[in-house]
């Protein structure tokens, strides 16, 4: 059986990714300019928040897809959501 992977994600996962990228970039750069702690701080957060949301969008996703309503769920399905869900 086939399962959703990174190769299936929505262009909104991929959109925050490329966000995320972008502000690691900006904190590199701020952090080499030797910028306020607090101004880099901010973009640490934006970007950890960015990746975050890709992530919970990407698990949902998957585990919508994996498990359709009125679907009989293996044990081995179980154990799949089990495994992904510790990382939400």
């Amino acid at each position: 059986m086939s399962h959703p992977t990174a190769g299936t994600a929505n262009p909104e996962i991929v959109k925050r990714l490329r966000r995320a990228i972008g502000q690691l970039n900006t904190v590199v750069a701020m952090i080499e300019d030797h910028r306020e702690c607090a101004e880099v701080a901010m973009q640490l957060q934006a970007a950890e928040k960015a990746v975050t949301q890709a992530k919970k969008t990407f698990i949902h996703e998957h585990i919508a897809h994996r498990f359709e309503p009125g679907d009989t769920v293996s044990r081995q399905a179980l154990a799949e959501l089990h495994e992904i869900s510790k990382y939400l």
